[in-house]
């Protein structure tokens, strides 16, 4: 699979395992895997900052799809299958057709940077 095809099929990979995450068929240990997957893919928070010359985007390149591809090795092939194609149908019109799963992200990132702010006065 060339490197096009690759980052194509990550982009329908990573909702996907988040579906995974939520169907009781998903292995247990595939469903943890799932959730860090996830959590890390939406979290502004990198495990090496951007601002690092070259190796701040490395973790991007390398951490997120090691974890995809080891979360989608430990979900049944057939299983998986039927979550991509689940996976394509989220997307209508270039929004997601349930935005308001952004809403807990949105909320922790409020009461986090209001809590910042309210310790540094």
């Amino acid at each position: 699979m060339k490197l096009k095809e690759r980052a194509k099929q990550l982009k329908t990979d990573i909702p996907a395992v988040f579906i995974a995450m939520k169907r009781k068929e998903t292995p247990f240990l595939a469903k943890i895997l799932a959730a860090i997957t996830i959590v890390y893919a939406l979290s502004p928070i990198d495990l090496i900052p951007d601002f690092i010359p070259i190796l701040g985007y490395l973790d991007d390149l390398i951490i997120l799809p090691f974890l995809i591809v080891l979360t989608i090795k430990l979900i049944p092939k057939d299983h998986m299958e039927n979550y991509r194609k689940e996976a394509e149908n989220l997307w209508q019109d270039g929004i997601p057709k349930k935005w308001y799963y952004a809403i807990p992200f949105v909320l922790f990132w409020i009461v986090l940077l209001t809590m910042i702010i309210l310790l540094l006065r």
